[in-house]
């Protein structure tokens, strides 16, 4: 029997929704209604109101205070035009920072360059200086377009924010600066202004893939004279997303060059581990880093908050913490009436709807004008409403947002007192960019982490060393993938002809790729070039955000109404029949997913309870690229071939999470050919650790689900971007084995950095289930919520025996080696 961990597909349909009524710590009294505009709280006193009561105290396990920091000037370089130096004083800044001069003065000299500070550090500013000089300078050119600069960005909400900035700043400059927003918003009649006129056009990867590099004629004069190319957010280009983002790049280059332009890279990162080679390896060339700081920050203090142990008992019998989905709408409801301006991040699109409904209501009861005040924010809205929100959340008529991490990238929402943390988000880099959200013109700000019921979670709260005593993690990325490899060469062969000399361009692999693309007659040579051979847009072979298909509509049956989207990976999890589907508090329920059509078709409604799906899943060993001996186990990485098919789903009571019934569901099987990192022990092993063959596949499984839930900590991964089987006897190993695979074709680069930190890894995953109070293991330890076999069997004690023997004769984390060529 093999147990096994769903990766991304599920995420929205396994957020928990069991919510507990709880009595506030703050009165809500009308005497504690907002305060006026301009008064800030201190975050001290905030939290200490938050915890007001001993029990709601209990639930700090920690406290880190970061103390204020002064800030350290230098000046502007010579070459920044006076009359920008001009405008940036009037925009209140009389000198800049020294990180951002040193970044100017990078890029003046031609220079790609990465500047990793912290949020709200000024990183705009560093790149805006370098690039409104070169427009000034190019508006003066006889040929009248001049210079011209292209802004990528993760979100169409951090574009439309970008612009809203440059407008702002270049104002006192005239009409030599032009900047424009080219999205899937920007209206047909606008877009070819953009091209013609526009000197500063701002986009994001998918309209560069699939509208910009592939219709290049119309963009060559802005191509021609491209100067700088500015990659905001760049940390969040990892993984796949990552991965396509980079091979988007190298064609973006190769256009470029074709044009006679060699444009600048100026990435802006949120602190992270070596950044110079991260962005090196996104954009292709050479990266200059700046790493050190030299803003000022207000005082930071940062909780950790643990929701307590109910009354009530989830699978297995297993005690069931208070979730941090209903945590956190009880603290957003009171920071809410305190008058705190406050965002609450959270991990799912449900959560972020889920929470600002709770908080709706209990506000309703306080003051009739305070439901308001609070909204949910996430992707998947249509253009209207999330520009309805952004203005809402500008000009303070918005007091607390829910949102999911489309508002975490650089969105300037200034006037912030406190950011709440529904869950850590996955990586040390996007938890200081959701903090350094509040505080952001250098007054106090208050950040707590509320603890969702996994390992990760539980861990953290318990060793806040791992978060405030580390360094962020190395970006993960891998344009290698011969997935994500092969629908850029098709691409960039019907943007122009592919040479032998283009290849070198594309990565080592790329030869390979190309082989295999004109056995498939997608490529065909004519001469010395390769040609693209069918009548469709090559670009709309992949989807470079790792959706897996077209996006599932979400249409109301009734009226025809669409409602948003759903990626086609998370369809069969979270829009399948009978789904609970949640849109801008209202909750629907879906009556038919037409997969032939990539609609589903949904009804309001108030049905008592949520959904989880339910799936199995198989897997098989392709090739096994590297291979470690720990004494008689084995540590292996290479590539698997996983089988995963939507079987069923549960149906929850909303307040208690109890099961009220579990329907079929009849979805196709998925295959996904992907990377993974597995592990197998011996016979004797087992008897050493005294596991008996009855124990063994729970055993197994536990130590999967926690290993599945720690790897976050040590790869720039979330836990739902992976998978994972357990098998007591595995056909292809003919032993007990584990796997991790990564969620994705081709793989992400997660499985790859797993087997070079197994030691570390598997070591805090036995930590963290030894130091779990429970006695028989749950949600904090080996339970998982999207277990496809209902977390059953599990058994934790025999999980913590069999991970100390496998530790036993592990290499020390020095001695960990790289795999060869077969496994880069």
């Amino acid at each position: 029997m093999a147990f096994n961990h769903l990766p991304a597909g599920a995420h929205d349909a396994l957020t928990p929704l069991s919510v507990t009524p709880v009595t506030h710590s703050v009165p809500m009294a009308n005497d504690q209604l907002p305060p006026e505009a301009g008064v800030h709280p201190v975050p001290r006193t905030v939290l200490d109101r938050l915890t007001a009561g001993a029990d709601r105290a209990a639930r700090i396990t920690h406290t880190e205070h970061l103390p204020p920091r002064p800030g350290r000037h230098a000046p502007w370089p010579e070459q920044i035009r006076p009359e920008v130096v001009e405008a940036v004083r009037a925009a209140g800044i009389e000198r800049p920072w020294a990180h951002q001069a040193l970044t100017a003065g990078h890029a003046l000299r031609g220079e790609s360059v990465v500047v990793a500070t912290g949020t709200a550090s000024g990183k705009s500013l560093a790149y805006l200086a370098p690039v409104l000089s070169a427009l000034l300078d190019g508006s003066e050119a006889p040929n009248g377009r001049g210079a011209t600069a292209l802004y990528l960005a993760p979100t169409k909400a951090l574009a439309a924010d970008q612009r809203r900035a440059v407008r702002s700043l270049a104002e006192p400059l005239g009409k030599g600066i032009r900047p424009a927003v080219y999205d899937g918003d920007t209206p047909v009649e606008e877009r070819e202004w953009v091209r013609q006129y526009a000197n500063y056009a701002l986009t994001n990867p998918d309209m560069l893939h699939r509208s910009i590099l592939p219709a290049h004629p119309k963009w060559s004069s802005f191509l021609r004279a491209l100067r700088y190319v500015v990659i905001d957010e760049c940390h969040t280009y990892r993984g796949v997303f990552g991965s396509h983002v980079a091979q988007v790049l190298r064609r973006l280059r190769r256009v470029c060059a074709r044009y006679g332009s060699d444009p600048v890279f100026l990435l802006a990162s949120a602190t992270a581990s070596d950044p110079a080679t991260a962005a090196t390896r996104l954009t292709g060339v050479p990266v200059v880093e700046i790493t050190e700081d030299a803003s000022p920050r207000g005082e930071l203090v940062f909780a950790l908050w643990e929701p307590p142990l109910t009354e009530l008992h989830g699978e297995r019998g297993a005690p069931v913490r208070r979730t941090a989905t209903a945590e956190s709408a009880d603290l957003l409801t009171d920071l809410v009436v305190q008058g705190v301006r406050t965002v609450a991040f959270v991990r799912s699109r449900r959560g972020a709807e889920l929470i600002a409904l709770i908080a709706q209501e209990r506000l309703a009861a306080v003051d009739r004008s305070l439901p308001g005040r609070v909204a949910a924010y996430r992707g998947g809205y249509l253009p209207e409403e999330r520009r309805a929100i952004e203005h809402a959340l500008h000009s303070g008529e918005l007091l607390g947002l829910s949102a999911t991490t489309a508002l975490e990238l650089g969105v300037d929402v200034a006037g912030l007192d406190a950011v709440l943390l529904t869950g850590y988000p996955g990586t040390r880099a996007s938890l200081w960019q959701q903090a350094g959200r509040a505080g952001r013109t250098g007054r106090g700000a208050l950040a707590i982490l509320v603890a969702r019921d996994d390992p990760l979670d539980t861990y953290l709260v318990h060793h806040p060393e791992a978060l405030f005593r580390q360094p962020v993690e190395s970006t993960v990325l891998d344009p290698d993938n011969p997935y994500v490899l092969a629908p850029h060469l098709c691409a960039a062969a019907a943007e122009l002809p592919l040479t032998e000399a283009d290849l070198s361009l594309f990565g080592p692999a790329a030869p390979g790729v190309l082989t295999q693309l004109e056995g498939r007659k997608l490529l065909r040579r004519r001469g010395a070039a390769w040609h693209w051979t069918r009548r469709e847009r090559a670009a709309d072979l992949t989807d470079i955000r790792g959706g897996g298909g077209r996006p599932v509509q979400v249409v109301e049956e009734g009226t025809g109404r669409l409602l948003g989207t759903v990626d086609a990976a998370a369809s069969h999890a979270s829009v399948h029949e009978g789904a609970v589907h949640l849109h801008q508090g209202r909750t629907y329920l879906v009556r038919r997913l037409d997969l032939d059509d990539s609609v589903a078709l949904v009804e309001q409604a108030d049905p008592p309870y949520s959904t989880t799906a339910r799936d199995t899943t198989s897997i098989s060993i392709l090739e096994t690229a590297a291979e470690i001996p720990w004494g008689e186990a084995r540590l292996c990485f290479g590539s698997v071939e996983v089988t995963n098919q939507v079987v069923s789903f549960l149906r929850r009571r909303l307040i208690t999470g109890e099961i009220l019934g579990e329907s079929k569901l009849d979805l196709p099987p998925r295959t996904l050919r992907t990377r993974a990192v597995w592990w197998t022990v011996t016979e004797d092993q087992l008897d050493e650790a005294r596991i008996d063959p009855e124990a063994l596949g729970g055993a197994l499984h536990a130590a999967e689900h926690a290993s599945i839930g720690m790897l976050p900590l040590f790869a720039t991964c979330d836990r739902w971007d992976i998978g994972g089987v357990s098998v007591p006897l595995h056909p292809d190993t003919l032993l007990p084995t584990v796997f991790v695979y990564d969620g994705h074709p081709g793989g992400a680069g997660f499985a790859e950095r797993a087997f070079h930190t197994a030691a570390r890894w598997l070591t805090a995953t036995r930590e963290a289930i030894a130091a779990c109070e429970c006695d028989t293991g749950c949600p904090s330890c080996v339970q998982s919520p999207k277990c496809g076999n209902g977390n059953d069997p599990l058994d934790k004690r025999a999980a913590i025996r069999l991970l100390a023997r496998l530790l036993r004769d592990a290499p020390a984390p020095q001695e960990e080696t790289r795999p060869g060529p077969a496994g880069d």
